[in-house]
């Protein structure tokens, strides 16, 4: 093997290595940490827990307004609550992916 075929082996391992660590401080910086993910999973909680609760506040509203219906609205809009709070989770997943 002559000196230029050395060199060149050489060049490109320098390169390799350059580009694994460049990868490597990379993937560093783009790992979560523990305060991003504790937002991500709350966002997700408030998400899903916001429309059950204002399902659940109307309905009970409702449910004074109306005589005779006792629980009909408010078991109503908690489950319309709880539909639209999966979608909302469903939808905020799939964007952050």
């Amino acid at each position: 093997m002559n000196s230029d075929e050395k060199m060149r082996k050489n060049e490109a391992l320098q390169k390799k290595l350059a580009l694994q660590a460049q990868r490597m401080k990379q993937a560093e910086k783009d790992r979560p940490t523990l305060m991003s993910q504790t937002v991500y999973t709350g966002t997700l909680g408030l998400i899903f827990v916001l429309p059950l609760v204002a399902g659940a506040y109307l309905g009970r509203w409702l449910d004074g307004l109306a005589t005779g219906y006792s629980i009909r609205w408010t078991m109503s809009l908690l489950f319309v609550g709880v539909v639209v709070g999966a979608v909302n989770v469903y939808l905020f997943i799939r964007e952050r992916e």
